[in-house]
């Protein structure tokens, strides 16, 4: 059987920010176009030798291009492997998660030597300038999550030449971003509900990208569609789980979170790794995280007192979850009998399920919700007990918010409250985000 999303051969169209990116950066950089630049209906939109400029996004964004844009363009100073190999470098000095990995490589070098043989063909590297000049945090992230992925592959047995492939896949893995709207880099900007489609595209642009670069492999393409996949098949775009998930794919989602971590998080980050890559031991491969796991023992942080709220706050923290689990029993009671769903896979199954799964990761990690009052009462004057107990229940209320972004995602009729099982889920979704802000707030 074949995959839809695996056999398309659309390339995704020049989105409006891209376009922006592009001219915008022309106004830094000697853009210049090396063809003829042609809307899809044969209208020449700009001549061949022609240096681009922000004047130009209008005429361009009027119309579909006959090719993506890129393979028209060239800049100066664009990124090339040297670039890539010299950054890499800089950043295994500066970055606390990578000195880490060094530390626990007998040739760290081995970490930079396949940026060196990636192929980088003209339009792939415009797109990496882009990303370089106009989202640098972007392209910070994807190097970072680079010489991640390699550590794992090495970790693993992985060969130089078996190395190349993997790189390519990290670097580009997030090419796609650079077609979503700006309001994506906002870390405080919650985008929910059906907006939420253009999070879940992303991957499938970044394949779609890579594979019109025509110089990849098949599983260079697969790994980049599966980077937000997870092994209990609670990822995007697929839902893949498990050996379904090909090794690069594995790789990629994984060290997407080891590395975002890290750069989201400043207090503690290793021992908050830790205990999310333990109380979720079912969303990534276990003997990759085997690699992961003994970095993190003494990774930086600060100390655990002052990094964290006091218990009075952890305690509220921990209720919010607990409401939330109520909240949920008290949602099905309400449901008539003759309104009770039949459908396994629809949106009060799938609550229900993720709930489910929730306290049984809560219960193995020593904090089910029922004992967590009683446990933080114990571990007043604990400040190390206090740390551990709190990084979990913030894992549980991320979690949490996760389930409701997936319900509102799978099914937008919840939003609508048309059924009566729909206004159940729709009512229990609106009552948790209530809960969110006073957690945020005091935690």
């Amino acid at each position: 059987m074949t995959d839809p999303l695996l056999e398309t051969s659309t390339s995704p169209p020049d989105s409006a920010h891209y376009l922006r990116a592009v001219t915008d950066m022309a106004e830094r950089c000697a853009v210049v176009t090396q063809d003829a630049i042609y809307s899809a209906n044969g209208i020449k939109l700009v001549d061949k030798g022609a240096r681009i400029d922000s004047r130009l996004y209008d005429r361009l964004v009027q119309h579909k291009l006959r090719e993506p844009i890129d393979s028209h363009l060239t800049v100066e100073n664009a990124v090339d492997a040297a670039a890539l190999a010299t950054a890499a470098q800089q950043m295994l000095q500066t970055s606390a998660l990578l000195r880490l990995m060094v530390q626990s490589l007998s040739a760290p070098e081995r970490l930079v030597a396949p940026l060196r043989f990636m192929p980088l063909v003209g339009p792939i590297a415009f797109k990496l300038t882009v990303m370089r000049e106009q989202r640098p945090d972007l392209f910070h992230h994807s190097l970072q999550m680079t010489l991640v992925s390699l550590f794992l592959g090495i970790k693993s047995g992985m060969g130089e030449r078996e190395c190349v492939p993997l790189a390519a896949a990290a670097l580009l893995h997030d090419v796609g971003v650079l077609h979503m709207a700006p309001q994506w880099r906002d870390r405080k900007n919650k985008v929910t509900g059906a907006e939420r489609k253009h999070l879940v595209a992303h991957p499938i642009t970044a394949m779609l990208m890579v594979r019109d670069a025509q110089v990849y492999t098949r599983a260079v393409e697969v790994a980049v569609l599966e980077h937000h996949e997870r092994m209990d098949g609670t990822g995007y775009p697929r839902g893949l789980a498990g050996e379904k998930i090909s090794p690069l794919g594995r790789i990629l989602l994984l060290a997407e979170v080891v590395t975002a971590f890290f750069e989201k998080n400043t207090d503690m980050p290793a021992q908050q790794l830790s205990l999310v890559l333990r109380l979720n031991h079912r969303k990534f491969p276990a003997e990759l995280v085997a690699h992961v796991l003994p970095l993190l023992q003494d990774g930086p942080g600060h100390d655990a007192s002052e990094a964290l709220p006091a218990g009075e706050q952890v305690g509220a923290m921990a209720g919010a979850l607990v409401e939330s689990f109520k909240l949920w029993d008290r949602a099905q009671a309400s449901l008539p009998n003759d309104a009770r769903p039949n459908d396994a896979a629809g949106p009060v199954a799938f609550v229900d399920l993720r709930l489910r799964a929730l306290q049984k990761a809560l219960a193995e990690a020593g904090a089910h919700p029922d004992q967590q009052a009683s446990l933080i009462e114990q571990l007043q004057g604990d400040a190390a007990g206090l740390a551990e107990v709190a990084f979990v229940v913030r894992e549980a209320l991320w979690q949490l918010e996760n389930i409701v972004n997936g319900c509102q995602r799978r099914w937008p009729g919840v939003l609508e409250r048309s059924l009566p099982a729909d206004r159940v889920v729709a009512d229990w979704c609106d009552q948790v985000r209530a809960l969110m802000p006073v957690v945020v707030a005091q935690g």
